[in-house]
């Protein structure tokens, strides 16, 4: 319960990040967010097991650190761009032969104890379709981070991203429904449930693989 209830609080402290880099870029304070984010990476750093998991933890805390004192306001813009490209390296690498199940699949495992083989492939197509949406956002971050004001990146990532997943669940939600009529499929407060006391160990283990 505690670890949910941490990754609750961190995965909260993420999703507020654009605003709190916009907040402190309008206060001329934008150091605050990478440093404070740098901590937090830290900490992570310390509290992992896997050599290569602590190493890459440690350089983004570093780097966040050293940008928060030398390139404040690039820095600060920079995390969401990793965060995707991170949420893209998982996603994807989990479609790689030696590294499945993909990652949808894992998920779809904590509601049906025998997976028919169409859901299988499904769930295939759809981590590829997460990982192809983490990629565009990635470089929608990085065009708003160059190219766009301070207001229109902060509304990209810390509204239409949110906006675009949720449509995005939604729609699939709804579709799997008319794709698989016959299947009895959870409903969805059963699946979320799901997802939050297991989603922490779901991500381990693929960060393990």
């Amino acid at each position: 319960m505690l670890g949910i209830i941490k990754s609750i609080i961190i995965t909260s402290l993420f999703m507020l990040y654009p605003y709190l880099v916009y907040r402190g870029i309008e206060s001329g304070i934008s150091w605050v967010a990478p440093a404070f984010f740098s901590a937090i990476f830290m900490f992570q750093a310390a509290a992992a097991r896997k050599r290569l998991v602590k190493v890459y933890k440690l350089l983004i805390a570093i780097g966040l650190l050293a940008g928060a004192y030398y390139l404040q306001t690039v820095t600060a813009k920079v995390l969401p761009v990793m965060i995707q490209l991170m949420l893209m390296y998982f996603f994807g690498r989990t479609l790689l032969k030696d590294k499945g199940p993909p990652f949808i699949e894992s998920f779809v495992r904590l509601d049906f104890t025998d997976i028919p083989p169409e859901i299988i492939q499904y769930a295939r197509q759809l981590t590829v379709l997460w990982t192809g949406v983490f990629a565009f956002n990635a470089l929608m971050c990085t065009a708003l981070a160059i190219f766009a004001n301070d207001k229109w990146w902060a509304l990209y990532n810390g509204v239409f991203i949110y906006l675009m997943i949720g449509v995005l669940t939604t729609g699939e939600y709804i579709y799997r429904h008319f794709r698989f009529p016959d299947l009895d499929i959870p409903d969805a407060k059963s699946s979320i449930k799901n997802m939050f006391i297991n989603g922490r160990k779901i991500w381990l283990d693929v960060q393990a693989r």
